[in-house]
């Protein structure tokens, strides 16, 4: 598994975490050092991100994830799709469809049947969109 996977899937278990208890994304992260090096800047880099743009990215997420309610999206699809939305849109050295398939694995892996194909499209719209939209 490369580095950058490792690092995805322990900002996953971040956001995920204090998502599910109500607190703080940074103060968790400063919680459970990552022992690797290599990863450990990049988890930082997507939590950071994600704590930044969290509110567009749930207006982005409200807007195009057309039947479900933020709040009744299971707790690992919402946060697969805040760190995927922040790797299209604001880590520009990353192609998109990188992101979008790192973020189907991990739907796939870690949530119900139907969830990888739903992430799938709503990444895939909003990436098809991401040149008109404004922030």
């Amino acid at each position: 598994m490369s580095a950058r996977r490792k690092a995805r899937k322990r900002a996953l278990d971040i956001l995920f975490e204090a998502d599910l208890r109500s607190v703080d994304a940074l103060t968790l992260l400063s919680e459970r050092p990552v022992s690797e090096i290599s990863e450990a800047a990049y988890v930082r880099t997507l939590v950071e991100g994600v704590v930044l743009h969290v509110e567009k990215i749930d207006d982005l997420i409200h807007t195009y994830a057309e039947g479900w309610d933020l709040d009744r999206m299971p707790a690992v699809d919402r946060n697969v799709l805040r760190l995927a939305l922040y790797e299209i849109l604001w880590e520009g050295d990353l192609d998109d469809q990188i992101a979008i398939s790192e973020a189907v694995e991990l739907a796939q892996e870690l949530s119900t049947k139907d969830s990888a194909q739903y992430v799938n499209g709503i990444l895939a719209r909003v990436s098809s969109l991401k040149s008109i939209l404004t922030f």
